[in-house]
C-alpha cells in the first residue's frame, strides 16, 4: 500500500513544523536569489535596463543586484550579438562562474546570430557555452524576458536543465488595432467609401 500523508496549513498563531527534500528546499532558495552577471555587447542592452525600472521591477523575482564580478554570480545574462574575437573571453567568464550557474541568451543575436550571417558573428552562444533558456526578440520586450526569467526560476526550482524558449505573446493591444482597423474597412465599404 502507499503512504498517505496529511497535509495541514499552519496560521500565524499556530505552531508546528514542515518537512521537504533538501534538493527541493534548494531550489526554493535558488530561484529567488539570482545573482546576475549582465554581459551587455549590442543594442539588447536598452531593453536590459529597462527591466531594472519600476515599471518592471526585475527586483520582485529576485534577480536585482548585478554582480560585476563572475565569482559572485549565479546567472549570466548575455545580451547581444557575440563576435568570435569575443567568443574566448564569454567562455572564460562562463568557466569563472561558481556551481551551479544559468546562462539566459537575451535577443535573436545571442540565441542564433540574428540577421548577421557571416564569419564574424557566433551564430549562437550554445556555441560557446551551455545556454538555459532562449529569449527571441530584436530586441525582446521586457515582458518576454520576464517571461524567460520566471522560466529559469522554474528550471532552477525542478532542476531541469533541459534548454527553454520562450514563446512569442501575442500582444492584445496591436490585435485590438488590427481588428479595428479592419472593422473601419468594413464600414467604409457598407458607405461605398473606399478602404
Amino acid at each position: 500500500m502507499g503512504e498517505v500523508t496529511r497535509q495541514v496549513t499552519l496560521e500565524g498563531s499556530q505552531t508546528g513544523f514542515a518537512t521537504t527534500r533538501l534538493d527541493a528546499l534548494l531550489g526554493w532558495a535558488r530561484k529567488y536569489s539570482l545573482f546576475q552577471y549582465p554581459f551587455v555587447t549590442a543594442c539588447c542592452g536598452m531593453e536590459f535596463m529597462a527591466l531594472a525600472s519600476p515599471r518592471f521591477d526585475m527586483a520582485r523575482f529576485g534577480a536585482e543586484a548585478p554582480r560585476f564580478s563572475p565569482r559572485q554570480a549565479d546567472l549570466l545574462w548575455v545580451v547581444g550579438t557575440i563576435s568570435q574575437r569575443q567568443a574566448p573571453v564569454l567562455r572564460r567568464i562562463y568557466e569563472q562562474m561558481m556551481e551551479p550557474k544559468w546562462v539566459l541568451a537575451f535577443g535573436t543575436c545571442a540565441s542564433s546570430g540574428g540577421f548577421y550571417d557571416n564569419y564574424t558573428t557566433v551564430a549562437g552562444i550554445d556555441k560557446i557555452i551551455p545556454t538555459d533558456v532562449y529569449v527571441p526578440g530584436c530586441p525582446p520586450r521586457p515582458e518576454a524576458v520576464i517571461d524567460g526569467l520566471l522560466l529559469l526560476q522554474d528550471k532552477i526550482a525542478t532542476g531541469d536543465r533541459t534548454p527553454g524558449i520562450v514563446k512569442p505573446r501575442e500582444d492584445p493591444a496591436s490585435i485590438g488595432n488590427v481588428n479595428g482597423l479592419v472593422q473601419l474597412q468594413k464600414k467604409k465599404a457598407a458607405k461605398g467609401d473606399r478602404p
